[in-house]
């Protein structure tokens, strides 16, 4: 079993493989374990990555980029005279790490392939990556990870333990943003908790900032030159720029591991002497709000201070070491780190088992925690204040703007294992419907509330029906459930809100918040994909979640979408004549129906 993962970041993209039985490895590309992320469009036609591009960027700046992916909601990117839609550049990048992994297999492709995305990535970013996957040419099984949920099980792998209650907060400084996420070990594996970031904080940031700084110290020399620098017009002007960019960001690296260090200038210029000491003063409040946006996050789940693990640092720019500092200093926790922490997320990625990972592209929701008005704060992450962070940049006690929550996913705890089952594929493009009111979308407003004699019997280990008994049909009690349909249904049947349904549904059960999920057995498995794909899969036109799920014996698909007369999640078994949809009367979004859909119907919840 080959399986790749690969963590396409801002400024740099990480692979791991793991092939022929052996323990995953970082994959150097161009002779290095990290690759940049850039982009240059070449004269002759097509897209240079990586070095190559960065080193082409020195002829032509204008038809470079350094961070693509730092442009996903653009589009398009101008690169030169040519316009590059931002999928098509993200996709060359995955194209020649795959290229690379294929020499190294000796011209094989690797049979799993798992790309890494932030946490508050909403479905239409990740459709955006994963058009770029099928474009770079993965046409094999393709699954897509929450970066902490990885980053979470890396830190497991550490020789750390997590065990079902406790929590990690992942600190993720990479080069274009800067998110956290507050990541609690379950049963089954993990659950984001809570997350934040910030849009305007990463590596690209500090290093415009240490810029300006160098710009204070010379640019009084030469006015003009210095606005040449910063607004070049010539083909010399965008040179000279590029390579002070460079320099630059060569000067913050150099930075994290000696007090001082010099940055090359262009002529007229002098170098300029820079320190720690100095670039820290710069950056010390966005660091300080980043500390803010992580205690405020850890603060909204509510968590004692005896399920809160630790801290764990990833991405490159986490390596400053004023972050570790501050954490230090403000919390009262000593954070952990690795040499290569820009390799964390690539890394975990690989000890994320592929049971339970169902959720839209890759991860299984969590029903949303009760979040209490004032939270308190765990004793271990106070300062001697009291206050979470000091310097003017109190914890509110409200929840923080932009939080989300709700994704689970089983994670790896042992030994590394070299076996993943086939992952869920990416959803297929499919053609605009026309405005027709499917069969299966009714929903009744009126449901009949039956009284329950006894708890419905919920199966459970060796009394589930086996897939030959579900290939006909068989007996249906009074609420329309066969055994087959009662296992789909797992503990939906025992709400005691369920009734036989109007044709085509056999069961139908209203469920809270104007949710009715419908139930229906057919002849055979052809009858049922049929259904399928006559009635629902035009509803997946613009967006759309599709993912697997499994639970309580079973395993199969689901797809969820919006049409005129509301939303519409359909679910099926993979060796089963079953076919199970949830509606909403009102216009939801995707998202919103795959989080019902795992936190209140999919079987086993």
């Amino acid at each position: 079993m080959r399986v790749l993962s690969v963590d396409l970041g801002t400024s740099n993209t990480v692979a791991v493989l793991s092939a022929h039985g052996r323990e995953p490895r970082v994959v150097e590309v161009d002779g290095a374990a990290t690759m940049p992320s850039a982009v240059y469009a070449s004269e002759e036609g097509g897209l240079v990555v990586g070095r190559e591009a960065e080193r082409r960027a020195r002829l032509d700046p204008s038809r470079f980029e350094p961070n693509p992916k730092r442009r996903i909601d653009d589009g398009n990117l101008l690169l030169g005279d040519v316009v590059v839609p931002v999928p098509e550049a993200l996709a060359a990048v995955l194209r020649h790490v795959l290229r690379e992994v294929s020499r190294q297999l000796g011209g094989a492709q690797p049979d799993e392939i798992r790309l890494t995305h932030p946490a508050q990535w909403g479905v239409a970013r990740r459709n955006v990556l994963l058009s770029a996957a099928r474009s770079a040419g993965i046409s094999g099984p393709l699954v897509l990870i929450p970066e902490p949920v990885a980053a979470a099980a890396h830190f497991t792998s550490l020789g750390h333990t997590l065990a079902p209650g406790q929590a990690l907060a992942v600190y993720d400084l990479g080069a274009g943003t800067f998110d956290v996420a507050v990541v609690s070990a379950t049963q089954s594996g993990f659950a984001v908790l809570a997350e934040n970031g910030l849009p305007d904080l990463g590596g690209v940031d500090v290093d415009q900032t240490l810029l300006e700084h160098v710009g204070r110290q010379v640019s009084h020399r030469d006015p003009r030159a210095w606005q040449h620098l910063l607004r070049p017009e010539s083909t010399a002007d965008r040179r000279s720029r590029r390579a002070l960019q460079e320099d630059v960001t060569g000067a913050k690296e150099t930075l994290s591991r000696h007090p001082q260090t010099e940055v090359p200038m262009p002529v007229p210029f002098d170098d300029v002497l820079v320190t720690r000491a100095e670039l820290e003063a710069l950056i010390r409040p966005s660091l300080l709000r980043s500390v803010q946006v992580l205690a405020g996050t850890i603060r909204q789940t509510g968590l004692p201070a005896d399920r809160v693990a630790g801290i764990y640092l990833v991405g490159g720019s986490s390596r400053i070491p004023l972050v570790a500092t501050l954490i230090a200093e403000q919390l009262r926790v000593v954070p952990i780190s690795l040499d290569q922490p820009e390799t964390a997320v690539a890394l975990g990625a690989h000890l994320v088992t592929r049971e339970g990972i169902s959720m839209r592209t890759g991860s299984v929701s969590a029903p949303q925690l009760p979040v209490p008005q004032s939270l308190p704060v765990p004793q271990n992450l106070q300062s001697p204040q009291n206050s979470p962070v000091t310097g003017g940049f109190p914890v509110p006690a409200a929840p923080v703007p932009g939080q989300q929550t709700g994704t689970a996913v089983p994670v790896h705890t042992g030994p590394i294992q070299h076996h993943f089952p086939t992952p869920p594929r990416a959803p297929a493009p499919v053609k605009k419907r026309s405005r027709r009111t499917p069969v299966l979308i009714a929903v009744s407003v009126v449901v009949a509330l039956l009284a329950a004699g006894g708890g419905y019997l919920y199966f459970k280990g060796d009394n589930l029906p086996t897939a030959e008994s579900c290939q006909n049909k068989g007996t249906a009690d009074g609420t329309g459930f066969t055994d087959c349909l009662r296992q789909l249904a797992g503990t939906v049947a025992d709400g005691g809100q369920c009734h036989t349904g109007e044709s085509p549904a056999d069961v139908t059960c209203a469920l809270a918040d104007s949710y009715t999920v419908n139930y229906a057995q057919f002849g055979s498995l052809d009858q049922a994909k049929q259904l399928f794909d006559t009635e629902l899969t035009p509803l997946t036109a613009g967006d759309h979640v599709a993912a697997d799920w499994r639970g309580n014996g079973l395993e199969g698909a689901y797809r969820a979408g919006t049409g005129d007369d509301g939303g519409v999640l359909v679910f099926t078994v993979k060796d089963r004549p079953l076919v199970g949809w949830l509606t909403h009367g009102k216009t939801v979004t995707p998202d919103a129906l795959a989080d019902y859909f795992i936190a209140h119907v999919q079987p086993g919840t």
